[in-house]
């Protein structure tokens, strides 16, 4: 046997591992019997490359996988306090929509074993009762650059037990990069939303749709279409990439969005979200960010410890504010970043290995001062 045959034969059988939805199945056995066919044909190199990218892509996708939820509300307090100061309205209403969730899951559960303990119950009425429990309002974090949205959405997946997927809209120009192209063209590629699931390895992540509002003008309307699709639980049961050319199941994703406002978010998009308006930080508030989580967390990325740098409380009003009012930390994070890797680089120098940022010497650490 050749070595594409002996590739091949790997491909058949992880086509049965992975548990492939039948009908697909099938047409990818017609895929992986044509490249047998032409295996021998110089000319057919390309679409040999062209079918093997497919095939890999119906393989990797999370069919069945899928991870446990922990909807434990005490824990997902705890991981919302750890990541974020203040924001007690915010964090309330993320805890009412855990709670709400979770008991829409044991809803689902239940309602599944019953109706799996009936076998007159057709395939359209176990559909709509699991469209029914599944469903949870879809949260929008509204607010300006730097307040925490996106922080905010991975700290929902981290108490939730469930990975992480981000989806970037800003400055998205065309629909098909959500649903990707046709295989008809040599250079198509399958949607972000797809790929996401792929990078996640399990079908029910939590899904970013970060900044909305952001899109490019002229396709706006394309790509609310796509959303629309995407947030409706009767719809995204049987979402279709056009690269996949097959349908496939979204409805155990959860979908959070962002945005910076909601001015240009189509009607038919809002209808489907429940916006959570991000309030902007007050100066207090970035002096305890930056003090207690932002510095800490930066330092130890930058491989410093306390003893390498510490900055006098002094500092900290002028630093959170040097240029004028932010919303958000976006300028307070780069000011801390570049002061890290300033010590950083001094340590390596050899030019001392404790420093501490005062009103005398800040101008030789952080020039905006």
């Amino acid at each position: 046997m050749s070595k594409l045959s002996d590739e091949v034969e790997a491909l058949r059988k992880k086509l049965v591992d992975d548990k492939v939805p039948k009908e697909l199945s099938v047409r990818v056995e017609g895929n992986l019997d044509e490249i047998i066919r032409i295996e021998h044909d110089i000319t057919s190199r390309a679409h040999i490359d062209q079918i093997l990218r497919y095939v890999d892509w119906v393989l990797s996708l999370p069919w069945n996988n899928r991870t446990n939820d922990v909807l434990d509300l005490t824990r997902a307090r705890e991981i919302l306090n750890k990541h974020h100061y203040g924001l007690e309205p915010v964090k309330v209403r993320i805890l009412e929509y855990l709670a709400i969730l979770k008991l829409n899951l044991e809803r689902w559960d239940a309602e599944k074993k019953t109706l799996e303990a009936h076998e007159k119950v057709d395939v359209e009425s176990k559909l709509s009762h699991a469209i029914l429990a599944r469903r949870a309002p879809i949260l929008c974090l509204v607010g300006l650059v730097g307040t925490g949205k996106t922080t905010l959405a991975k700290s929902i997946a981290e108490a939730m037990g469930r990975r992480y997927v981000r989806i970037p809209f800003g400055g998205m120009s065309d629909a098909l990069d959500l649903r990707g192209q046709s295989r008809v063209r040599p250079d198509a590629e399958i949607g972000l939303v797809l790929k996401g699931l792929r990078f996640a390895g399990t079908k029910n992540p939590v899904l970013l749709l970060d900044e909305i509002d952001r899109v490019a003008e002229g396709t706006r309307g394309d790509i609310m279409g796509v959303l629309v699709e995407l947030l409706d639980p009767e719809q995204n049961v049987a979402f279709t990439d056009h690269y996949l050319d097959y349908p496939f199941d979204l409805s155990e994703a959860l979908f959070i969005a962002t945005a910076n406002n909601t001015t240009n978010i189509a009607t038919a998009v809002l209808d489907r979200l429940e916006p959570i308006q991000m309030p902007s930080y007050s100066d207090e508030e970035k002096i305890v960010i930056a003090r207690d989580y932002v510095l800490p967390q930066l330092m130890g990325e930058s491989g410093l410890t306390k003893e390498n740098l510490s900055i006098d409380e002094a500092i900290w009003p002028k630093l959170v504010r040097p240029l004028g009012y932010d919303a958000g930390i976006r300028s307070l994070e780069r000011t801390m970043n570049s002061l890290c890797r300033k010590v950083a680089r001094m340590i390596v120098e050899g030019k001392g290995k404790s420093f501490r940022v005062t009103p005398e010497n800040v101008k030789e650490f952080i020039e905006s001062y």
